[in-house]
Parts: C-alpha cells; structure tokens; sequence
C-alpha cells in the first residue's frame, strides 16, 4: 500500500510530466489558450528562413502577439461590433477573389495567340550583332599603353588579364566577357569594340567610367532570337502581370460564372 506521501509525490510527478507533455506539443500557451508547435512550423517553412532558434524565438513571439490581441479583442467585445465584423468579412472576401483568380488563372492560363502575340513582341527587339569580347581593365592610361606594347611583342592577352586586369569579373577567365551586346556596354568601350575585326585588338587605350580599357574582339554573330520555347515561363508572367490581360482575364472569369451559375 502507497503512503500519503508516495501518493502526493506521484501525483506531482504525474502534473510535471503532462505539463512537460503540454508544452512539447505547443509552441506556447497564452492564457490557458495553446498556440500548437505545428502553427509555429508552418509559420517558419511559409518565411523561407532558416530554422533556427532565433527563427523560432521570433516566430513565437509573433503567435503569441497575434493571440493576446485576439483575446483582447474578444475581451473588449470587439469581435462583435458590426463594423469590424463588416471589415473582416470585406477582408475574407477579397482574399477569396484573389485565390478564385489565381486558380483559373493557372487552369486556364495563356492562350496560345497570346503567347505567340508576346513573342513576336520580344523577338523583334533581337536585331544586330552580339559580339564574343575579352578586355583588359587599368587605372593608369600609362599601364594600358605597357600592356599593348607587351601584346604587340607577343604576349598572351588571358595570361596578362590575369595577372593585370582590375576587373573583377572577368580577370580569372583571362579577360574574357562572352558573348555580349553593343546595347550590355558603356558607350566608348561599345564604339571601340564594334570598330574592331575578329581577332583584332585595340591599338589605343579606350577610357571609360570605370578606367583604361584593352579590348580585343575573338567573334562575332548576328543577334539570334530564343526560341519561343526557351522563354515560354518568361512570357507567361510578362503577359499575365499587365494589368490590362488581368482585367479582361477576370471580366472572362466572370462571365463564365455568370453563364452557367442560377440567377433569379
């Protein structure tokens, strides 16, 4: 048989364990009103924040501010003035058109004559020349003209890059810029560079905002166009953010609604 106090040790040992229970299974407890763990999950996955716990700390004092406001709000009987409860409804109703929207946005997307209107669009922004350049990048017009000496003797351009080149970018790939258009660069390094044959390099330092540019031009193409295909995502979210589409998109929504929906 269990003494008295056998029975109150038990007893107190059971009360720490479920409270121990309680507060594993809850982020916090405000009031007597638990906030569960799985509410403060959901909280930090939807942030894109790392799980840490300083994330956690944040994301629970952020629930258990939401909470004492409800309750406070609940308190004072504001939860049932008219007003509010017009503005929540207001509030309910406008996230549910939004959601409607976005649904039969995603099912019924963009048409195909939309999207090919839109490419043909962008496509004919595609003229010109794009040009495959390498450069060299100096402080001082002196050093420009020592480092085209030294390629004119027969130096190699990507070695010096390396060793010389101030930018950043592009000094670890030996001056190498890839493949760009006369539109991506700053005026006086484009005027020099389109003056130049493939293979050719810049017998004169070129200055610009950043400083002495040597340039020297490897290719260059006819500008070419992506295929549809390629920029398909790109062109979706450029016609569906136009706020025309999106007002002739929903005018269409609703339509549709009102057509097979019981009126009386």
């Amino acid at each position: 048989m269990l003494n008295i106090r056998q029975l109150l040790a038990l007893g107190t040992l059971s009360t720490c364990l479920f409270s121990s229970l309680a507060f594993a299974q809850n982020a916090a407890i405000v009031n007597g009103k638990p906030i569960p763990k799985a509410q403060l999950d959901k909280l930090i996955q939807k942030s894109n924040q790392p799980d840490t716990p300083q994330v956690r700390d944040q994301g629970r004092e952020m629930l258990v501010t939401r909470e004492l406001v409800l309750q406070e709000a609940n308190n004072r009987g504001i939860t049932q003035k008219e007003s509010v409860r017009d503005q929540l409804e207001q509030a309910k109703m406008a996230v549910l058109i939004a959601a409607v929207y976005e649904d039969y946005v995603q099912r019924e997307g963009v048409d195909e004559a939309e999207l090919k209107a839109a490419y043909e669009q962008v496509k004919a922004q595609y003229t010109g020349k794009e040009y495959h350049v390498e450069h060299i990048l100096v402080e001082k017009e002196s050093d420009a003209k020592a480092i085209i000496v030294q390629l004119k003797s027969g130096g190699n351009f990507a070695d010096i890059a390396k060793a010389k080149s101030k930018d950043p970018g592009s000094a670890e790939k030996g001056g190498d810029l890839g493949w760009v258009s006369e539109q991506s660069l700053v005026p006086e390094f484009s005027k020099a560079m389109v003056q130049l044959k493939p293979g050719q390099t810049t017998d004169k330092p070129v200055k610009s905002q950043f400083g002495w540019h040597i340039i020297k031009l490897d290719e260059e193409r006819d500008l070419k166009a992506p295929s549809m295909e390629e920029i398909k995502e790109q062109l979706i979210q450029m016609i569906a953010s136009e706020q025309n589409w999106q007002k002739a998109k929903f005018a269409e929504m609703m339509k549709k609604l009102r057509a097979k929906a019981k009126i009386q």
